[in-house]
């Protein structure tokens, strides 16, 4: 269906704007219950829990859209973890935006919406099939046309193509409500926000006021932090001074961890290298069936029986290529990127087309005597000068021409009747009919343009990962096995795995709404112990990865909610203390010298110079011989006075002495209009970021890690 060819076209760019909008329903493949006891709820926001029986059926239904639009039929871990993230993210930002929104008497009315299709340029709109093909632009009487047919189909009627179109419609509607809901919010929030003259004069001159300074500074580093002695009081004093900066709104778990990745031995190394042996001398004398030969050697480069362009073989294939003959092999050999043996064989070496542009008539009826006779007399008809297009049409197809490009075929595994209608194609000459018969079908086809020709090579190649073996497995299993008995505390793992021969992993700050442990795929039920265990327990053997991993786990601490306590930051409150105390001392310093020029400072000892030119009050400068940004100098040039030089200024990376010997405005003309705009968008974001708070406000739990 054309329809359904629009979307996936369009399926990249429709995931984009849907994540724009802040509003998209992501689908994961799968939930599962982790005790059959447990409340069955992944969260909670505002005091309503979201079950998960009510959360996979949002799942599901975006998962139609994902599958509709990208042409898949499933997704891997990684974009399955992603898609879990953003799903949750999005029905929460949806239930936080709707309490507002009732509290403040907003809604999207039913006129409204029929006023967004009438516009017809709301960026969801334009990915939607229903789109003018003149235009390009969105159609709401294409749209009409296909409700209005779907209305009038009974459920023996609806093809699953237009009930999937209609559930995809369905989620754009709901989608677009949802957003527009938002829109007006922020809008709201944004225009409460408002700028006037005075604000936006003072933005301008911010921007265009430039300064050029003379800085002498004297860096923190100059003074040894061992020369700064730090008092316990003087930590809990600033920790109740900061303490607001230390408050977490989710808890958090330290652990150690050991992970070990399982690899190939000596011994297996050798065993595969010489079955690559065997299947080079094996390839060096075959002359057909490449396709099975190369099959057999459990090679993880499949044959195609296509010419085909460098770029789609193996890098390190591609790049030995010129150095072999056709119908020479080179090999074996080790390749170091993938952890591979390989060896390959040039067949032939041809030039070949990388776009050919083809029309089609696809031919069935009631049994395969039919549809010969029946695609003999189209062909017949074609070959005596009939339209295709009207013919094409008169078989209910557009008998329109489309390209098939290398990149859509090279590089994947092709067989049967994708191998041969791929071929056919790629082999017939430009203006050429032929009929193909197929398995189910025939086929008519005609090659209407060529482009892009290049030369292109046909390869068997037998590419072996050097695995590890049953036997190298079960023997890592066993060792780390009977290492966990031996150490069944946090002490003892702590205190002999590095004797065992094993390296212990820190992670601090862990959280439930993470996806495992140690960027190891296949760790949720490790985490979900992490989340179970007491400070001190240690957790049995998991298995993990790609099935090459193993993995034990430690808890060390459980940092709950709320205020992190002192010995949790004393670190970062020990530096900002020593911070402050060496700038006292450099100041103090500074004032005993009472210079007033710039070059007594410069004789105190670690001094550093810089010049720095179009300093604004707008952006904070970067000061190179310091290797800091510091905001401060902006700030004193925007009131210096020429050629005075400042008091001893307290900066991020050092003390520094300013002297402005120049100043000068950029060419921009004021327009209060343009600058006031510039603000109102400032604004904008500005309550973007109220979701934040939102989000505190709201009490928001998530204990999605329980079940998916």
């Amino acid at each position: 269906m054309a329809t359904l060819q629009n979307i996936r076209s369009k399926g990249p760019l429709l995931v984009i704007v849907i994540g724009v909008a802040l509003f998209a329903f992501i689908a994961s493949d799968a939930w599962r219950i982790a005790q059959p006891h447990q409340s069955h709820d992944v969260g909670e926001i505002n005091g309503d829990v979201l079950s998960a029986q009510e959360y996979q059926g949002l799942i599901e239904e975006y998962t139609e859209v994902i599958k509709l639009s990208r042409g898949v039929n499933a997704l891997d871990d990684e974009q399955t973890n992603q898609v879990r993230d953003e799903v949750w993210r999005s029905y929460v930002n949806n239930k936080l935006i709707e309490k507002e929104a009732k509290s403040l008497g907003l809604i999207v009315s039913p006129a409204e919406v029929q006023d967004i299709l009438k516009a017809g340029i709301h960026p969801l709109l334009q990915q939607t099939p229903f789109r003018n093909p003149q235009t390009g632009k969105f159609d709401r009487d294409m749209l009409n046309k296909f409700l209005v047919e779907y209305s009038r189909m009974n459920d023996s009627q609806t093809s699953e193509q237009y009930a999937g179109l209609y559930r995809y419609w369905s989620f754009i509607q709901k989608t677009l409500i949802q957003s527009r809901l938002a829109e007006k919010y922020q809008t709201l929030v944004a225009k409460a926000l408002f700028s006037n003259p005075v604000e936006a004069q003072s933005a301008f001159d911010s921007r265009v006021n430039q300064y050029n300074l003379l800085l002498t500074a004297v860096p923190y580093s100059s003074i040894a932090d061992s020369a700064v002695s730090v008092k316990e009081s003087e930590l809990k004093e600033l920790y109740n001074k900061k303490k607001e900066q230390f408050k977490q709104y989710q808890e958090t778990r330290d652990i150690k961890y050991v992970d070990v990745q399982v690899t190939a031995s000596a011994a297996d190394k050798a065993a595969i290298q010489k079955e690559v042996d065997e299947a080079t001398q094996q390839l060096a004398a075959a002359t057909g069936d490449y396709m099975a030969f190369i099959r057999s050697t459990g090679s993880e480069v499949p044959y195609v029986d296509l010419l085909c362009n460098k770029a789609a073989l193996p890098s390190d294939v591609s790049a030995r290529l010129d150095s072999v003959s056709i119908g020479s092999v080179y090999g074996p050999y080790y390749n170091g990127a993938d952890n591979t043996i390989n060896s390959f064989k040039v067949l032939a070496k041809g030039a070949a087309a990388d776009s050919v542009q083809f029309r089609q008539i696809q031919v069935i009826a009631a049994d395969a005597a039919k549809t010969k006779a029946l695609s003999d007399s189209i062909y017949t008809a074609l070959k005596g000068g009939a339209d295709f297009v009207e013919l094409a049409k008169k078989y209910g197809q557009t008998g329109e021409s489309s390209w098939l490009t290398a990149a859509q075929f090279e590089g994947a595994q092709l067989d049967g009747d994708n191998l041969k209608f791929i071929s056919t194609i790629v082999n017939t000459g430009v203006n050429e009919l032929v009929k193909l018969p197929m398995a189910q079908v025939d086929v008519i086809l005609q090659v209407t343009n060529k482009k892009a020709v290049k030369d292109k090579y046909k390869v068997a190649v037998v590419k072996r990962k050097v695995e590890f073996s049953k036997e190298t497995y079960n023997r890592a299993y066993n060792d780390f096995s009977q290492f966990i008995a031996a150490n069944p505390t946090l002490e003892k793992m702590t205190a002999n795995a590095e004797e065992a021969g094993y390296k212990l992993l820190d992670r601090s700050d862990i959280s439930s709404a993470e996806h495992g442990i140690g960027g190891v795929r296949g760790t949720k039920e490790a985490l979900r112990w992490v989340f179970s265990a007491k400070p001190g327990d240690v957790s049995g053997l998991y298995e993990c990865g790609e099935s090459d991993h193993l993995m034990a786990v430690a808890l060390v601490n459980v940092t709950p909610e709320g205020y992190r306590p002192l010995k949790d930051v004393q670190e970062i409150l020990r530096a900002e203390i020593v911070k402050d105390k060496k700038a006292e001392k450099i100041m103090a310093d500074m004032k005993a010298v009472n210079a007033s020029a710039l070059e007594q400072y410069k004789a105190m000892p670690g001094t550093v110079s810089d010049s720095l030119k179009m300093v604004t009050f707008a952006a904070p400068a970067y000061v190179a011989s310091l290797r800091s940004s510091e905001p401060l100098v902006g700030a004193y040039a925007s009131v210096a006075e020429v050629d005075k030089l400042s008091a001893p200024i307290k900066g991020n990376a050092g003390v520094f002495v300013l002297q402005m010997y120049g100043k000068e405005k950029n060419s921009e003309t004021f327009d209060a209009k343009a600058e006031e705009s510039m603000l109102a968008n400032m604004h904008a974001r500005f309550a973007s970021r109220m979701m934040n708070d939102l989000y505190l406000k709201g009490k928001v739990k998530d204990t999605r890690y329980l079940f998916f």
